[in-house]
């Protein structure tokens, strides 16, 4: 027999004219039904699905605009939106990043494929790795590729000093995952996730974190979740259990240290650079701190009325960001 959850969600589905999603928790209701000793009802819920499936089949789906999404009462002090336009072409990661970003998109686009065999799409995320390595850009990719709104938690609105308010905040963040399919993004997420057992635990705070546990343990929404911290080692060891991801980011090698470099430098002349002094310059600098250098050293060349960006400015530049805070 359904669940409530899934009473609730093909209600949902059914007004916002998301007719894929529908058939896939009916899929789930029948699969869940059959494991439960229901088999004859499991069997005609999949040939009536089945044959609504084949009369519909020809008929164009129901196209509904994006809503514009604006938090309002309560989450207009809790979550702020945007619609990110980036693309994952853009974000100049490792190979192993990119190709596990790439999987995430794969099955989020195919997810109600992914549900009619009872299974579930990639979609909560923690992201780890030192500052300025990408993890915030990747929210807005997600975004952007799935053509969905980024909502990140603000959690100076979040966290309050008063016993269960907190909690109760982050409970309508959940809510709205549920009511708003989006790229959700706990930036900063040690300050909620930190290691329950530290010697300066604040007791509210035990309390959120065990909070949020069960909240992302029971979230089946549809959205994308995503935790990005510059600090793995302080988060809660039973934090890693409830996402399906745990993506790494680094400081880039030589090789992918010169192609940011290039890429963002390619709309002027560098036919002048030292590519090789200049990535032995840049080693051990994140992608923000290079992007920060190559923007400096175009500024300098368009201010010398130029549009050639030399090996001296270029070096300049990077020797100014100094080393990564992470080495």
């Amino acid at each position: 027999m359904p669940t409530a959850d899934q009473v609730k969600a093909l209600i949902r589905s059914h007004a916002d004219g998301d007719d894929a999603r529908f058939y896939a928790i009916a899929i789930q209701v029948a699969a869940h039904a059959a494991r439960s000793g229901h088999a004859r009802f499991a069997t005609d819920l999949r040939k009536l699905i089945d044959d609504v499936r084949s009369r519909v089949g020809a008929v164009a789906p129901r196209l509904r605009p994006l809503p514009i999404v604006q938090p309002k009462g309560e989450l207009a002090g809790l979550l702020t939106v945007s619609y990110p336009k980036a693309r994952l072409s853009e974000l100049i990661v490792n190979g192993l990043v990119a190709a596990r970003l790439e999987r995430v998109l794969t099955e989020q686009r195919q997810r109600a494929r992914i549900r009619e065999h009872g299974l579930e799409p990639m979609r909560k995320l923690l992201l780890v790795g030192p500052p300025g390595t990408g993890k915030t850009m990747t929210a807005g990719v997600l975004a952007g590729e799935l053509g969905l709104p980024l909502l990140t938690i603000q959690f100076d609105g979040l966290i309050t000093r008063y016993l269960g308010e907190t909690a109760a905040k982050l409970r309508l963040v959940f809510d709205a995952m549920r009511e708003q399919r989006a790229v959700y993004l706990f930036d900063e997420f040690d300050a909620l996730g930190a290691n329950r057992s530290t010697p300066n635990d604040v007791g509210e705070i035990r309390r959120v974190l065990n909070s949020f546990l069960l909240f992302i343990e029971q979230d089946e929404s549809d959205s994308v979740i995503l935790a990005a911290t510059n600090f793995a080692a302080m988060l809660d060891a039973a934090l890693f259990r409830r996402f399906d991801a745990v993506i790494e980011y680094g400081v880039p090698d030589r090789a992918l240290t010169e192609r940011l470099l290039r890429n963002r430098l390619a709309l002027l002349d560098t036919s002048a650079i030292d590519w090789q002094a200049a990535v032995g310059a840049a080693m051990g600098l994140s992608p923000a701190e290079l992007a920060r250098a190559c923007e400096q050293a175009a500024k300098d060349a368009i201010l010398a009325h130029t549009t050639a960006v030399d090996t001296r400015v270029l070096l300049e530049s990077l020797r100014e960001r100094g080393p990564s805070p992470s080495q």
